[in-house]
């Protein structure tokens, strides 16, 4: 005879979303962003000092190839998932110019951004539980992106003492059996810090020593200042090539953020299995923005390097505003466009009748006193820092920056 088991039926609500999707946090720039553009079109003088993208228009000719690309039904079809052959052969030659790193085709995978470059390349070597060292301040995709893929963040901090750069004896303290893989980001987002090329050395060998995978995010390797240079650590340390992919993208180097195209750079297994997840996740990147990076990476860095210099003038302008404001300590970056000055000096006194205690709570008073839109040091490590993103005009840099010193000036 046979017997029914019955099993007790619970009358909870099942969760609506995932516990998975529900432990990532929101992009914290992009909410800045969007709360100052939200607060602007409700006719609030706001200065927006949060987003990473650069003010300037892309150039003619990228826009020029876009619209010939767009006439063209060729390009109203599916690509490749990796990405159009032209396009990949373009960043092969691209990445030999700039970087010296010499690649195949098909060692690269063209993405819908860096976002998605960076989700892929932890969804590709993660399994759970895989630790990834993150050195700290980050920028705040990292964690998540890492979380999603399985794995966990072992964060390592470097203070403004230290230019925000970690070092191999930091590294070591955070090393453990778990290990599979080290971040590494420079020119730096959030700081704008650079490691030299001796420290790029140390760090790619003793990652190289430890086994580990290197992700290497190399965004903003055309925005350096004072002589400061950016190698690529797999042409530092040719050993770590097998065990190394590179993130990078036209959206800061061209003014292309809107246009989405990024791509990973890494060995051929590596890229055939992240090629394998994109086919099922998003096919391929929009053939016309895939024309339009075509024309970005095959020509000439003119465009780049006049941007470079608003960006450099700019720079300066910021770092010095910043550091005649009480209790603001501004270390001056040397690439990337942002400042990441300490605000500890600041924090615990009444400004206005109310204390901010931590960064965040700066952030909001300085947002609705001020009318000045910055980041705080929460969404990038610990708290006591606020990132501003000086890819906004002179005039944008003098009047917000005027409006934070005389509200923190009322510090008591």
């Amino acid at each position: 005879m046979r017997r029914w088991h019955t099993f007790p039926v619970s009358n909870q609500p099942k969760s609506r979303v995932s516990r998975r999707i529900a432990a990532i946090a929101e992009s914290a720039t992009l909410a800045v962003d969007a709360k100052a553009k939200a607060l602007k079109a409700a006719g609030k003088p706001v200065i927006g000092f949060g987003a990473g993208e650069p003010d300037f228009p892309t150039p003619d000719y990228i826009v020029d190839a876009a619209i010939a690309a767009a006439k063209n039904v060729a390009n109203h079809r599916y690509t490749p998932s990796p990405g159009l052959p032209e396009l990949r052969d373009a960043i092969v030659a691209k990445t030999k110019r700039d970087s010296g790193y010499e690649i195949t085709a098909d060692q690269v995978l063209v993405t819908n951004g860096g976002k998605q470059a960076v989700y892929q390349s932890f969804a590709t070597i993660l399994d759970p539980d895989d630790e990834v060292i993150l050195p700290s301040p980050y920028w705040t995709t990292y964690p998540e992106a890492i979380k999603l893929a399985g794995g966990v963040s072992v964060e390592v901090f470097a203070d403004e003492s230290q230019n925000y750069l970690v070092s191999v004896e930091q590294l070591e303290k955070a090393l453990t059996p778990k290990t599979k893989a080290l971040l590494f980001c420079s020119p730096s987002n959030p700081t704008g810090s650079v490691y030299s090329p001796e420290q790029v050395k140390a760090i790619g060998e003793w990652a190289l020593k430890n086994n580990l995978w290197v992700i290497t995010d190399e965004i903003y390797e055309h925005l350096l200042y004072d002589g400061a240079t950016a190698p690529s650590i797999c042409v530092v340390v040719p050993g770590l090539a097998d065990r190394t992919i590179v993130i990078n993208g036209v959206a800061k180097t061209y003014a292309m953020t809107g246009w989405r195209v990024g791509w990973m750079i890494g060995p051929k297994d590596v890229i055939k299995a992240a090629t394998n997840l994109q086919s099922h996740l998003s096919s391929n990147v929009s053939n016309v923005s895939q024309r339009a990076a075509i024309a970005a990476v095959s020509g000439d860095l003119s465009a780049v390097h006049k941007m470079g210099e608003a960006f450099n003038r700019r720079r300066k302008l910021i770092v010095g505003l910043l550091n005649e404001i009480p209790g603001i300590s501004c270390p001056t970056p040397t690439g990337a466009f942002y400042v990441y000055p300490s605000v500890k000096g600041v924090l615990g006194k009444s400004i206005r009748g109310k204390v901010a205690k931590t960064s965040a709570e700066l952030a909001t008073l300085i947002l609705e006193e001020a009318e000045v839109a910055a980041v705080p040091g929460e969404a990038f490590g610990p708290s006591g820092y606020l990132r501003f993103s000086y890819a906004t005009s002179d005039a944008d840099i003098v009047e917000g920056i005027a409006r934070v010193k005389k509200l923190l000036s009322e510090a008591v």
